[in-house]
């Protein structure tokens, strides 16, 4: 009797004990447990962005600040490389040329991929086979495509000149050309990456209920009132993203194909800040240099990510846009 009185006066407590720990975790919270879950799935991406891109930018940033020579020793010269940055007309003339690339390649990608993707949107026969076939030069390497277009851009053997000879329009020098040139690039970079920007378009635009096209179809609306009542409205955080990335891309991301097509030239008519800063860090053995102007173009890119969240309220609905 006494064991039983004693076990039936200890089992509230036992019972406090085991609701204790669903307590302490309902004290965390729906809220504080998806923030829980949203940083442990975070967590390995943000260590690798933090360990192959933030800390390399940060060790640039420190090096811009000595003068590296080709053994390997480091002089402390303070903003010395930066103050050779805004005496060198080589330097600016790069920048010269990107500006170029951007302000054209970047308006020519989004008009392209965004109508391909409303072309894609159709439910035709046959459409899965087009977009297999738009988004296949993506999965090429930039180095492969270079190689392809260079032979298929030759002045002699190229398939480009003997299709435009054809037409009655003569052969030019599509890579040889200093007023050429740089257009070419640009048509290879939109015809390289036009796919991959659809893709992203097209999951845009599917998110957009069906429901306002027939309402707008019921209302008298044809296609570009659709368009621009509805489609452009609601596809502003895509064409956000789509502007940030593809103007990165832009800066950046052009390296490889340029080193193939032109390595720069003719008349350094192709030469980008990137390719500029790769010819004076592995070709001069200007590093200290080199990692100045690389700075010096990140922040370029902060400014314009920043212009262009501005100009489109970062990608928000409201109706002041």
């Amino acid at each position: 009797m006494t064991s039983i009185a004693t076990h039936q006066r200890r089992a509230p407590g036992a019972a406090a004990k085991r609701t204790a720990a669903p307590a302490g975790r309902r004290r965390l919270g729906r809220k504080g447990r998806e923030r829980l879950a949203a940083a442990l799935f975070l967590l390995p991406d943000g260590l690798g962005l933090g360990i192959f891109v933030v800390l390399p930018m940060l060790l640039s940033f420190v090096l811009s600040f000595f003068q590296v020579s080709g053994f390997g020793s480091y002089e402390w010269i303070g903003v010395g490389n930066y103050e050779r940055m805004f005496n060198d007309p080589y330097f600016w003339s790069s920048m010269w040329v990107t500006a170029k690339y951007v302000v054209i390649l970047v308006p020519t990608l989004f008009v392209v991929s965004l109508g391909l993707g409303v072309l894609m949107k159709q439910m035709l026969p046959g459409m899965s086979v087009y977009r297999t076939a738009l988004f296949l030069p993506h999965m090429l390497s930039l180095v492969v495509v270079g190689l392809l277009w260079k032979f298929m851009l030759d002045d002699q053997t190229g398939v480009v000149n003997k299709a435009t000879g054809e037409l009655g329009l003569g052969a030019r020098s599509w890579l040889g050309d200093p007023g050429l040139a740089l257009y070419a690039v640009i048509a290879v970079t939109v015809w390289y990456y036009m796919g991959y920007y659809m893709i992203i378009f097209l999951a845009g635009l599917n998110e957009i209920p069906r429901e306002l096209y027939e309402a707008a179809r019921i209302d008298g609306a044809g296609p570009w009132a659709s368009f621009r009542q509805i489609t452009w409205p609601l596809l502003k955080p895509t064409s956000f993203f789509v502007l940030i990335v593809s103007t990165v891309a832009a800066i950046t991301g052009t390296f490889d194909l340029i080193f193939v097509l032109t390595d720069g030239g003719p008349a350094n008519g192709t030469a980008v800040a990137m390719f500029y800063i790769y010819q004076q860090a592995f070709v001069f053995g200007e590093y200290g240099y080199a990692a100045a102007l690389g700075s010096f173009l990140v922040l370029v890119m902060v400014a314009l990510s920043w212009l262009i969240f501005k100009a489109t309220k970062g990608g928000r609905f409201d109706d002041e846009s």
